[in-house]
């Protein structure tokens, strides 16, 4: 398996893979990333902006999932770790910690020195990885977003 940037190619299985997660976990409501309006443009969104990254798990060309930063406090210095989704077949074999471990070093090289997160209660899987990957867990939002609404788990590591 090869962890590697985004390209135009993968942004459909990407799209679908995070569809397809919200869904199941009966989030495919506005306020979150199921309705994001970049969802179709996420290589356009990611590429080329030095605030920004996305890298997908390519199995012999099978996108079996992905994620990404991008910038939430550029004062601060805090980026957020963005659409961490793995497909089904994608699950158990430690990916989202590979995934988790990559964001947090080219957010770091991109100059970031907090990587932050908002979830929901709903994706259990990601509240214990989060927690095992050394996010610590916060009362609430850093700032308002556009997700901050609906998702009830916030999170925040150093780099």
């Amino acid at each position: 398996m090869l962890i590697r940037p985004i390209q135009k190619s993968d942004t459909p299985f990407i799209k679908q893979i995070l569809q397809t997660d919200l869904k199941a976990a009966k989030l495919d409501i506005p306020g979150t990333a199921y309705f994001d309006t970049n969802l179709d443009t996420l290589d356009q969104y990611y590429t080329g902006n030095s605030n920004r990254g996305y890298y997908v798990v390519d199995d012999n060309g099978t996108i079996l999932g992905g994620a990404g930063f991008g910038e939430f406090d550029l004062n601060n210095k805090v980026a957020e770790l963005q659409k961490l989704y793995l497909s089904e077949a994608g699950r158990g074999h430690g990916l989202s910690y590979k995934l988790i471990d990559l964001i947090k070093d080219k957010a770091k090289d991109a100059g970031y020195s907090k990587l932050y997160l908002e979830t929901h209660h709903n994706l259990t899987a990601a509240l214990h990885i989060y927690s095992k990957a050394g996010f610590t867990r916060l009362n609430g939002p850093i700032k308002s977003s556009d997700h901050s609404n609906v998702m009830d788990g916030f999170y925040i590591m150093d780099l």
